[in-house]
C-alpha cells in the first residue's frame, strides 16, 4: 500500500520548563562588610506554545517527535540579578488543529495563521532573599525555589478547514470533479478507494473570489461498524459549512444512496445534519430528459440538486454558483 504523507492525528509527550530558584546571597565587598541581602529572582521556565501556520496542511512534521521539552529557567544570582527565562518551544501546526492536554482536561484550538496559544505554561521563578528583608529580619536566609513546569501527553488532532466537503461512495466521481474545478491533482482510477486521504483544492470564482473544497475518502454503508475506511476522516466534515453529496448517474437508486450517506453522517455526529446539503448527479453527460426526470423523482424535494459532468464540464459553472450562494446565504 502507498505510504501516506497525510497525518491528522498524533500523540506526543510535552513538558514545560521548571522555574529557576531564587538566590540566597548577601552583599560582601571591601567597602561593605555586612551588606544586606541581594539575592536575585529565578527565571521563568519555558512555555510549550502552539502556533498556526497556513503553509502546513498535515501533522507529518511532528511524526518523529515523541518528547518535546522546554528549557528550564536559570537560577537567580548575587547583586539582585534575575536568571534568564527558559527558552519557549513553539510547535507549528496547520490551521484547524485541536490539542488536548490529557492530564489537565484542557483543549486548545488553532484557527488562524500566526495565532499562538500556550499549551503548557512554564514554572514561575522563585524570589531571591532580597524580597524577604524586613525591619525585624534584615538578613533573611530564605529564598524561594522555582515552581515545577507542567508535563502531559498531548493529542493533536487536525480537522481540515474547507468551505465545501465532497461526500459520496467510492468511485462517485469526487476526485475527478475536484481535479477539474481546482488545480488539485488527486489520484484517479477505475477502482474503489483511490482516495485514501483528504484532498484540498481552491476553486477560482468570479471577481477574483475563491473558496476551498475538500475531497474526503469514500464512505460506504456500514462505516459505523468500521467497514471500508470507517470514520477515520469524517472529523474533517465537521469544519465544512456546506456538504456536496456526489451521486453518480448510474446509481441503482439515487434517493437510497443519499439516505445511506446521510445515515452514516448521523451515526457519526447528528449535528452534521444541520449543515447545508447540496446534491450533484455526476457522470450525467449521457442522460436524456426522461432519465433526468426519473432521477429527480428519487431525490428529496427540499435539497437543491444539479446534473453535472466533469468530463464535458457540463453545468460546472452553475455548480460553482450554487456552492457560492450556499456559502454566502
Amino acid at each position: 500500500m502507498e505510504k501516506s504523507n497525510f497525518i491528522d492525528l498524533i500523540k506526543i509527550f510535552c513538558r514545560s520548563g521548571h522555574g529557576g530558584a531564587g538566590s540566597r546571597h548577601f552583599l560582601r565587598n571591601k567597602l561593605t562588610a555586612f551588606g544586606g541581602p541581594d539575592g536575585g529572582d529565578g527565571g521563568r521556565g519555558g512555555h510549550i506554545i502552539l502556533r498556526g501556520n497556513k503553509n502546513l496542511w498535515t501533522l507529518l512534521h511532528l511524526r518523529y517527535y515523541k518528547n518535546i521539552f522546554a528549557e528550564n529557567g536559570e537560577n537567580g544570582s548575587k547583586n539582585n540579578c534575575t536568571g534568564h527565562d527558559g527558552k519557549d518551544v513553539i510547535i507549528e501546526v496547520p490551521l484547524g488543529t485541536i490539542a488536548s492536554v490529557q492530564e489537565h482536561g484542557k483543549t486548545v484550538e488553532i484557527l488562524e495563521d500566526g495565532e499562538q496559544k500556550i499549551l503548557l505554561p512554564g514554572g514561575r521563578g522563585g524570589q531571591g532573599n532580597s524580597h524577604f528583608a524586613t525591619p525585624t529580619n534584615q538578613a533573611p536566609e530564605h529564598a524561594q525555589p522555582g515552581e515545577p513546569g507542567e508535563e502531559s501527553f498531548v493529542s493533536l488532532e487536525l480537522k481540515v478547514l474547507a468551505d465545501v466537503g465532497l461526500v459520496g461512495f467510492p468511485n462517485a466521481g469526487k476526485s475527478t470533479l475536484l481535479s477539474v474545478i481546482t488545480a488539485a491533482k488527486p489520484k484517479i482510477a477505475d477502482y474503489a478507494f483511490t482516495t485514501l486521504t483528504p484532498q484540498l483544492g481552491m476553486v477560482a470564482y468570479r471577481d477574483n473570489k475563491s473558496f476551498c473544497i475538500a475531497d474526503l475518502p469514500g464512505i460506504i454503508e456500514g462505516a459505523a461498524e468500521g467497514k471500508g475506511l470507517g470514520y477515520r476522516f469524517l472529523r474533517h466534515i465537521e469544519r465544512n459549512p456546506v456538504l456536496l453529496f456526489v451521486i453518480p448517474a448510474d446509481s441503482k437508486d439515487h434517493g437510497e444512496e443519499f439516505e445511506i450517506l446521510q445515515n452514516e453522517l448521523r451515526e457519526y455526529n447528528p449535528e452534521l445534519l444541520d449543515k447545508k446539503f447540496l446534491i450533484a448527479i455526476s457522470k450525467s453527460d449521457m442522460l436524456d430528459e426522461e432519465l433526468k426526470e426519473a432521477i429527480e423523482k428519487e431525490l428529496p424535494d427540499n435539497i437543491p440538486h444539479l446534473f453535472i459532468s466533469s468530463i464535458t464540464n457540463k453545468n460546472l459553472t452553475e455548480l460553482k454558483d450554487l456552492l457560492w450562494n450556499a456559502l454566502n446565504s
